[in-house]
Formats: structure tokens, sequence, C-alpha cells
């Protein structure tokens, strides 16, 4: 491929040339040219200082390029991954232009139309199950094969997407009021918003990011991905024809053989008693190590914050947005020069009040191993008074 074509473009661009105009001249660079090849031209330009924007103002020509990329069939039969995903992309954008058709004829709070908005945001607002997988599931599976910035720029399309369904919901939720004409047009303009941006970002994923992955990979990572799917679940929305009828991947292989203890200086336990005390406790718990991967997290009954086993063994900068890279940066330099103190943060979430705590966990004689999250739903805890001495 020719990076140097490429990054002339990429200024034409930055300098206010359409995405038209440069859109032939982009199919022709594409013929000799595959999805991976092209994630990790755009790779080694971001890590040549290519400002992550500009990477995105190509990804637009992908866009054109690859428009009819959403009405193509899926390259992998039902039940896949990616199948699924596609299938997703279809129903979304269906809904997402529903909504906007219906934002253009709503006439009152009441009715039937305002029956199906608040059904539309409820659909919206289990979507985010979509986006979870991805970032879970998908995206680290990439990481593994060194395809880290492709991942990255959809997960900040991610967050854009999220900022519009938050905005949505909470409009939806808040009502007209008196100004029942300032609402309609509100709910039109957002409506627009999210369903322009969705057709941009599914054909992304499309027509680059999915055919990459199906590239790079191995055919074995996608049982394994299949199940870790089904653990996260789906959305009310997926078609149960795009599961497929095939089980869902691999079983988890047994755990614990032998009788071997894991010994502490305070005592010792088998693995498995081990892994369900862990397991017990009522706080999620992740360990990244000292080279800053993802070694551990814990699977209590009720998970604030969804895991899956593909972020084993990913770089931890990988397992988080963009957006919110600078504080992981400072947490775990603070930590490997010496600081004790843990880093806390705390959040409101769908109704529940998160406390959430970062440790570093060092060896006996003070060696940095790695950090530890813990997590915690203190809802509750934050409304007890006096005392509780009886059962």
């Amino acid at each position: 491929m020719d990076k140097e074509k490429i990054r002339e473009i990429m200024r034409r661009l930055h300098k206010g040339e359409s995405v038209e105009a440069v859109k032939a001249e982009f199919k022709e660079i594409l013929k000799n040219t595959d999805a991976a090849d092209l994630a990790r031209v755009e790779e080694e330009l971001i890590n040549e200082g290519t400002p992550v924007e500009e990477i995105r103002s190509m990804c637009s020509v992908h866009m054109e390029a690859f428009k009819d990329s959403l009405d193509k069939p899926s390259p992998v039969p039902p039940g896949h991954p990616i199948h699924i995903l596609m299938e997703e992309h279809k129903v979304m954008l269906g809904l997402a232009n529903e909504l906007r058709t219906l934002s253009a004829r709503l006439t009152s709070p009441a009715g039937p139309d305002w029956t199906r908005l608040s059904e539309l945001m409820e659909n919206f607002r289990a979507a985010e199950n979509h986006y979870v997988r991805e970032e879970n599931v998908l995206f680290p599976t990439l990481n593994k094969y060194g395809i880290t910035q492709p991942p990255s720029i959809m997960w900040m399309e991610h967050d854009n997407v999220r900022v519009i369904k938050k905005n949505l919901l909470k409009l939806a939720a808040d009502g007209p009021g008196k100004d029942f004409k300032g609402f309609q047009k509100k709910l039109a303009d957002l409506s627009a918003e999210l369903a322009e941006s969705l057709m941009a970002h599914f054909m992304k994923e499309n027509s680059v990011l999915f055919p990459m992955a199906l590239q790079v990979t191995k055919a074995d990572d996608w049982p394994e991905a299949r199940r870790q799917f089904d653990e996260l679940g789906y959305c009310p929305f997926t078609p149960p024809e795009a599961l497929g009828t095939a089980s869902a991947g691999k079983q988890q292989a047994a755990r614990f053989e032998g009788g071997g203890l894991v010994h502490f200086a305070t005592g010792a336990l088998a693995p498995e008693v081990l892994e369900a005390l862990l397991n017990t406790l009522p706080v999620d718990v992740s360990f990244v190590d000292a080279d800053d991967r993802v070694r551990y997290f814990s699977s209590p009954k009720e998970r604030i914050f969804p895991r899956a086993e593909s972020v084993l063994g990913v770089n931890v900068r990988n397992c988080h947005p963009r957006k919110s890279l600078h504080i992981v940066e400072r947490i775990l330099s603070d930590f490997k020069a010496g600081k004790n103190e843990p880093a806390e943060f705390w959040i409101q979430m769908q109704g529940k009040f998160i406390h959430i705590r970062y440790y570093p966990v060092r060896s006996r004689d003070g060696r940095y191993l790695g950090c530890l999250e813990v997590s915690q739903d203190v809802t509750e805890i934050r409304k007890l008074e006096g005392d509780k001495r009886l059962l």
C-alpha cells in the first residue's frame, strides 16, 4: 500500500478538501489492499505522530468508499460473533430511523406514538450490551494480534454515540413540559444525529473493522469469543436467528486438578476455595501486573462493570476509552514511582452509587507487583444509620 499517498489524502482532508473529492483516489488505493493492511498502515501513522482525529477523517473516506457495506451479506454464518454484530447493526439502524420518522409526527405526550417512543428509548438503553461485547471481547482479541488503534477509534465513536443516547434518554424522561414544540424540535435533532452517527459508525465496522478481524485472527478464536458473548448476554432486539443453533462455543475446561494448596503466610487454601472466596466478595476485583497487563478479574454474582476473558493478557491501556487514558497513566506511574495511597473515585450510575479504588500491590520487600482495582456498589451502605447488633 502507498502510505505516502494516504498521507497526502489526509493532508488534503485536513485542509478542507471534501470526502467526495478524494473518494475516487482512495478507492483506487483500496483495489490492491485488504482491511488488515489498511488498519496496520493507520496504526503506523498514529505511532508516527499522526493525530487520531485525522485518522478518523480517513475513516469517513472508508465509509464513502464502502457505502453499500451494510447491505452486503454477512461473510460468516449465523452464530458467529461477527454475524451477530452485523445483524444487530441492521436492527439498531432500523430503530434509529424509526425514531427519526416518529419524532417528526409526534403531536402530544400521549397515544400510540408516545408509547412507541418509550419502547424505542428502552431499546436504545439496552443497546449498550452491543458495545460492551465489542469492547470486552472483540477489541481485546484484536489487541492480541497487534491491532490497537482501529479498536481505539471505534471505542471513541461508541462514547460519542453514548453521549447522544444519554441526551435522548434524558429528554424523553423529562418530557415536553409546557413547550411541546421545543421538545419535538430537540427530539428530532437528536434522533437525526443518532441515526447519522450510527450509519457512519456501522459502515466503518462492517467494511473495515470486521473484515480485518476475520483476516488477522485464527479460527480457534471465535468459539471462545462466542462463549464470552453468551456470558455477557444480548440485546432484547438481537435476532434469534442471528445466534444460530450451534452450541455456544467450547465449554470451559475444568480448572482444578489434583489436591494442591495455595500457601500464604496466614494459611493455605485449595485453588477451588480461593476462587470461590474471591467471587463471594461483594466487590468487583481486577488485577493488572507490573507490565500493565490484565491478569485476573473476579466473577461475583452481580458484576458492576462487565468483563470478558478476552481482556486477559491485554495491556490495560487498551481496555479503557481514550478519554480516560490520562487517568490510567497517572495512576500506574504514581504506583511505580512508590506512591502507596489508593486512588479513589465515585460515580452515580443507573441509580447506584459506585465506589472505585485502585491500590498498588507490592511484595514483602516493596517490589511493585501490579495494580488492584476494587469496585463496590455502596448505595445501601450509605443509607445505614445507628446500630444493628442482632440478626
